[in-house]
């Protein structure tokens, strides 16, 4: 009996009556042939077969835990590549979850700590003669892509810049925002539909998700929701108003590490970033004749 592959199926032939005797196999030229291309045939359906598993990244943070997080490059494969590279090379450790809010979500990622910043091209790759702050394409449905994870708890997402209330201005800024994520990722501690299709989910948390709900739970500046109408943001000491839902004392994150199964995933494909500021700048300049102070 052989296997042989026929219009893309496996399929049995038999051996004939003179094959079956004991002791004689006359083996021809056409048998070799079907013997050599049985194995290509096996070989190749082991390679269409193989299952290549999922990368998995822990996340350790200092005073509280392990967070593991299967990633789904076959759904956001930019994103997922873009995660590998940053954590790859350190660029989450000693960074912190800047931004935490019970029922909601956890943030971090940011190098300036700060929930603004971005990462630069040398933070993926070496040898870069020109380094600038980049971005990445937004993997979702309403930038083109079919991203059907749903944004439930325990689900990691990018965090992105918002322009849409810009978009009255020029429609354009909304697409500017799809393609402005970077580095900051945020964990959902419960279900929020709101972002489905609208942001770029690309994994879920395997184990640690007790450890993900102790970081959402630790004690913030203040809500928006408490500030009073007209009442103002606090400040820090040096003026400067302290954005909601921040930590007092920021939980950091010790590492990133991430398990590829031996699956290089290179580098990512990244966009220049938009810089919103020089251009609504140069828009008041235009239309009124001064500029943003």
């Amino acid at each position: 009996m052989a296997l042989t592959f026929v219009n893309g199926l496996m399929t049995e032939t038999r051996a004939t009556k003179h094959e079956r005797k004991p002791g004689r196999w006359h083996p021809s030229r056409l048998s070799l042939c079907w013997n050599f291309a049985n194995l290509l045939g096996y070989g190749y359906y082991k390679k269409l077969t193989k299952k290549v598993q999922n990368p998995v990244a822990t996340i350790e943070v200092e005073e509280f835990g392990t967070i593991k997080v299967e990633l789904y490059p076959d759904i956001a494969p930019n994103t997922v590549t873009n995660f590998i590279a940053l954590a790859n090379r350190g660029f989450y450790n000693g960074l912190t979850f800047h931004r935490t809010i019970p029922d909601f979500m956890i943030q971090g990622g940011d190098k300036d700590g700060t929930g603004s910043g971005s990462p630069s091209l040398s933070d993926i790759k070496d040898d870069v003669t020109n380094d600038q702050v980049y971005n990445i394409k937004g993997e979702f449905i309403a930038n083109g892509y079919n991203n059907t994870i749903k944004h439930k708890k325990g689900v990691i997402s990018m965090a992105r810049k918002d322009y849409s209330t810009y978009s009255s201005i020029n429609p354009a800024l909304t697409t500017y925002g799809y393609n402005s994520a970077g580095s900051q990722f945020f964990i959902m501690t419960e279900e929020s539909n709101s972002l489905d299709g609208y942001y770029a989910a690309f994994g879920e948390v395997i184990e640690g998700m007790d450890i993900v709900e102790k970081i959402a739970n630790v004690e913030v500046y203040y809500r928006s929701s408490e500030l009073k109408d007209g009442e103002s943001a606090p400040k820090d000491s040096d003026g400067k108003k302290i954005a909601s839902d921040k930590p007092k004392k920021a939980p950091v994150i010790k590492s990133v590490t991430v398990e590829t199964y031996g699956v290089d995933y290179g580098i990512p494909e990244t966009v220049e970033e938009f810089d919103m500021n020089s251009w609504y700048t140069n828009f008041l300049m235009q239309q009124y004749g001064y500029s943003q102070q």
